[in-house]
């Protein structure tokens, strides 16, 4: 089956990221709208988004998933026709044109959720540092033990249906959106889909993964969350409880 962009809705947080920012916007294909939510940058990434044609939100408090969940509120305030959503990193790490192979799964009706996995894809050497593995390979090992399920990979790069997010709730507004929807979809039994996917060095300076303050501060929260989500959804599973 072809697969139709036009029904697809892609958020993209966007901290200080005007060098990156065009070749992303300029590689991506064409689809429904495009959001570049502007994380409070002291740099010219609004006025960059702007000019490239993307609808510009503005989120002055910082986090990564504060920015997400502001996207989210522009899709539901000003696209109902919006039907799949995907989310992207500003950084240029990932390959905006294979957004496609993203979406298909869903739109074949083989899964609710995609996430693209970067480390069961070709990564670039040094694009990931050892701190980002050893982090993604703990919390997919956590979560596994936990809910059952195996994942290889806490990427961004993902797209899942817009009333599945609805289902999740999604309430982190910083370092743990992504571990949040990997669980939650699990406990919502959504169908899961992983793809390989390619990996290059980012363009700038990580703010997690860059910095030891932000790794620690990211695996703390991540850590969290599995515990908040995790533990309460493997006494369940135990149990049988609902």
């Amino acid at each position: 089956m072809s697969v139709d962009l036009s029904e697809v809705v892609l958020i993209i947080p966007a901290l200080n990221e005007q060098e990156s920012l065009p070749l992303v916007l300029t590689a991506l294909p064409e689809l429904g709208r495009v959001i570049v939510v502007d994380n409070a940058s002291e740099d010219e990434t609004a006025t960059i988004a702007a000019s490239h044609g993307a609808d510009v939100v503005s989120e002055l408090q910082r986090g990564y998933g504060a920015a997400c969940l502001a996207g989210l509120a522009y899709v539901k305030a000003n696209i109902p026709q919006c039907k799949i959503i995907a989310f992207l990193d500003a950084d240029f790490s990932d390959y905006p044109e294979i957004l496609v192979d993203l979406v298909q799964p869903i739109q074949d009706n083989k899964a609710d959720f995609v996430l693209g996995s970067r480390l069961t894809g070709k990564l670039e050497p040094g694009a990931m540092p050892i701190q980002a593995r050893f982090g993604n390979h703990l919390a997919t090992f956590l979560i596994w033990l936990l809910l059952g399920k195996k994942y290889s990979d806490l990427g961004p790069f993902r797209v899942i249906r817009r009333d599945s997010l609805n289902q999740l709730n999604m309430q982190d507004r910083n370092f743990g959106w992504t571990v949040e929807m990997q669980i939650k979809a699990i406990e919502h039994r959504l169908r899961i889909l992983e793809i390989p996917v390619p990996y290059r060095i980012r363009i700038g300076t990580s703010k997690i993964s860059g910095t030891v303050k932000g790794t620690i501060l990211a695996g703390y929260k991540i850590l969290l969350l599995i515990a908040i989500y995790g533990i309460p959804a493997c006494f369940r599973r135990i149990t049988g409880r609902n």
